[in-house]
């Protein structure tokens, strides 16, 4: 899911316009929110809003499941692979 994850980083950073960052600045195991790349609840959901758009996924904000999603890169590839493969 190499591929995967670096299409997710340039979502990151197209859709929060980081323009600071490349994606391979972005650790694939580090977490979105707070420490790591330190994204924030609209970032969020902006973030939520450019996945549905891109891979037609499915997102409840107040589901655990989301929060599990959205710990890492790592963890939203999964999401999305398994999401499109059903």
């Amino acid at each position: 899911m190499p591929e995967l994850e670096l299409e997710l980083k340039q979502l990151i950073i197209d859709t929060l316009m980081l323009e600071d960052i490349a994606p391979a600045e972005i650790d694939t195991q580090a977490p979105l929110f707070i420490e790591g790349l330190g994204l924030d609840s609209i970032d969020a959901l902006e973030l939520g809003v450019a996945l549905q758009k891109k891979y037609g996924v499915q997102i409840s904000a107040n589901s655990e499941d989301t929060q599990k999603h959205f710990t890492s890169i790592s963890t939203l590839a999964q999401m999305v692979h398994d999401t499109r493969t059903i």
